[in-house]
This record gives structure tokens, sequence and C-alpha cells, in this order.
């Protein structure tokens, strides 16, 4: 049986689960799609040849027909999950919802609700612990080789270059329009923990600012947009170096495609002129934080502390687990064990990056195990619960209270 799914989104996130279909067909088929750009909307049409009668502006149309597939991909943003899921689910759909859930705790909890009430499966977009990295980390601590988890360390360095295109010139740039930078960046961070813990966080402190990205650090004779600026080759987070650069060499995908329907050069230079990404990182409507530490301790007594920073430049995410027979190391790419007993460290490459799609294969991995939880009507295949999911919204939302007040937050309050 090949699972029909409809795509409620066709921005960035859309698109890329589509993809996936398009490259398994025999797992799968697109049936129709929501979204109110045209230009989005008919790429996906077009890609899956999606009938006209299946094609709709917008997701309220799509929930006003009877059940026509198995699935839903929601990959609205962040504001608009809450409405479309309690629909979808109300009519029996399988639901696979882009993280986070929603900006808002309480909207967190009904989605949630609505999900097991409705009986169906359901899924947040938490790519990374579909990751065979992930998957390996997972497997080397359930098997007690370094024993009982006393400690985790865990970074998050995204790009310079991410940071101003996504959360300061981007759409998660204002809480008002999106969410908390914890909550829009690093809930994948807060998943990947409470998955490695295994067990609910209990409390929660945290501390971070917004320190770089403010007017008053705009240097001295900057316009407010990149193409018109006299000091933009002394800048690193130049636009025009970096949306031109990539287009100037012919490389229209993301995130050029995000800045523009219109993939050409003279379409790019149009978008920085006028659109939200041509403007100088000192001079956007940001507010989300660029720079955050949360510390966690567990109802197993583990405790954790996260970095999230905005100013990275090599390498990815990293984690040290500190146990009481061995540590492991890895930096998204290789893992290393140390055994306390043998007093000995093995290497382990659990993928090859080569041979893998967006988010080190965790795109693909979620997709496949999504697909086949409702190819099977099984939702073990899912590696993570409703309840579960929610824990780690929970911590997000409990680490930016903490931060604001500036107190030790208690999950229990989260309730």
């Amino acid at each position: 049986m090949s699972v029909k799914i409809l795509i409620v989104g066709a921005g960035s996130r859309g698109l890329t689960y589509a993809d996936y279909v398009a490259r398994f067909p025999q797992e799968a088929s697109v049936v129709g799609v929501a979204e109110p750009r045209a230009a989005y909307r008919d790429v996906m049409v077009k890609q899956h040849h999606i009938p006209a009668a299946n094609v709709f502006d917008s997701w309220e149309q799509m929930a006003a027909r009877p059940k026509m597939a198995d699935a839903v991909i929601i990959a609205t943003s962040d504001t608009m999950h809450l409405e479309p899921v309690l629909a979808f689910a109300e009519k029996g759909y399988h639901i696979l919802l882009e993280k986070p859930m929603a900006p808002d705790k309480d909207e967190c909890i009904k989605i949630v609700d609505a999900a097991e009430k409705a009986g169906v499966i359901f899924a947040v977009c938490h790519v990374l612990r579909y990751t065979g990295y992930i998957q390996k980390i997972k497997e080397i601590i359930d098997s007690g080789a370094i024993g009982e988890v006393v400690n985790i360390q865990h970074i998050e360095p995204v790009a310079y270059w991410h940071m101003a295109h996504s959360f300061v010139r981007g759409n998660w740039r204002n809480e008002a329009e999106s969410s908390f930078m914890l909550l829009a960046k690093s809930c994948h961070d807060m998943d990947l923990i409470r998955y490695l813990v295994g067990v609910p966080c209990t409390a929660v402190s945290s501390f971070g600012s917004l320190k770089h990205f403010r007017k008053e650090n705009q240097p001295k004779g900057a316009a407010d947009r990149c193409l018109a600026c006299s000091v933009e080759s002394h800048c690193p987070y130049s636009a025009k170096r970096f949306y031109l650069g990539k287009a100037n060499a012919g490389n229209f995908g993301w995130p050029v495609d995000v800045i523009t329907r219109n993939l050409t050069l003279e379409g790019v230079v149009e978008a920085l002129e006028k659109g939200p990404y041509g403007r100088c990182v000192y001079a956007c409507d940001n507010d989300v934080v660029d720079n955050q530490v949360v510390n966690m301790t567990f109802e197993n007594g583990c405790t954790v502390a996260f970095t999230m920073m905005g100013f990275g430049g090599m390498g990815d995410r990293a984690t040290r687990i500190f146990g009481t027979r061995g540590q492991i190391d890895g930096d998204f790419v290789t893992i290393k064990v140390f055994d306390f007993l043998t007093d000995t460290e093995k290497t382990l490459n659990p993928s090859d990056q080569a041979d893998i799609y967006g988010h080190g294969g965790g795109d693909d991995g979620l997709m496949k195990a999504f697909i086949a939880a409702v190819k099977d009507n099984d939702p073990s295949k899912i590696n993570t619960s409703p309840r579960e999911i929610l824990d780690s919204h929970l911590l997000a939302f409990a680490g930016e209270k903490a931060r604001r007040e500036n107190r030790v937050v208690l999950l229990k309050e989260m309730q």
C-alpha cells in the first residue's frame, strides 16, 4: 500500500518532505496541497502531478473536504499549527507536524490532547533523533557501555550566516511573529536531550540575551540595506556577499530559494533591494536572543548543560556524555567512546555524510519512519510518543521562563 499524503504549507520544509516522496514513490504519494502563495504551491503541484481538484489556497478549504488521504503534513509557520491540527485530527488524519508544535504552551498541550483523543498517529519533525548518528549514541547509552549517565554537555553553534538568515533577517527573527529562540531553533536540542536522558526534566535555570545584533552595534557609515552600504565589504554578515555570492555561483537552492521564487540573478538582486533579507543585520526588527545557556536536572539525577550560540563558524552540534563507566564525545559525524575499565577509546562513524540528505539524514529518517507507521498503523515506529514530544516542548518553555524571570523554574509549573 502506498500512503496518500496531503501537505499544508508548501514552503521550504513542506517541499523538503515532498521531495522524499518524489524520490521514494513506492512508499507514498502527495495527493493534495494547501498553500496561499501560488509560486510555492505550483512547484509542488507540478512535481507531484496533483489534480486541480486537490489544490487549495488554504488549509480550511482542504479540511472542509471529505477525508481524501491517509495522512497530512502540516508545515505552516509556527503560529499557524493549532487550528489545522485540531481540524485534521478530528477527521482522522495521521499527522506529521513541523516543529515546534506551537509558540504557546497551552496550544502545545491542546495539540497533544487532540491527537490522543482522535487516536491518530502523531509525530513532530524533530528530525535529528532520526539520524544514524543519534541512533548510534542512543544505542551505546542503552547498552550500558558507559554505565549510568551522570552529565551531558551539549552545544548548538548556530552558523553565523544561518543566524543572520533565519533569526535576524528571516522568519524566526521576532517572537511575536514566530517564537523565542529556544523553541524556534533549539527545540531540536531539547528533544535530543530528553531522548538521550530518557526521563522527564524536573528543574531548569537559564541565562541569555540579544547581545550583538542591535542597532547600537551597527558600524559607523553603514546603511540599512547591504546593497547601498559603503562598508558592506568589511561585514561578515553582508547579504550581498552571501546571497549574491551563491547566485553568481549558480547556487539557487536553500537558502537563496527562501528569499525569492525568481531564481535568477535579477530575482536575487530585487529581493535584496526590496525584501527583508537585504537588510543590515543591525537594522532589523529582530528580538530573539543570539546566545543562551540552560542548566537542567532530571528525574534520575542526571544533569545537563546546554549552550545555544549564534556565532558558529566551524563544525556542527557537539555533545559530551559522562557516565559512571565511560564517556562519549560526538561532533555529529564521529563518535568517540572511552571505556574506564580498559582505559581505551574507539571511534565510530555511523553514517557516510556524502550519501545522506538534509539534517544528517534526519529528514529522510523521519519521513521513512512516519510513512511506515501510517502504512502499518503502528505508532511504535515513531521513536517517540506525543507525551515525550510535549515534555521537550515544556522544557523549552521552562528554560525561557527561567531566563526571563532570572530564577530556577520547576517543570511542574508548566503543567
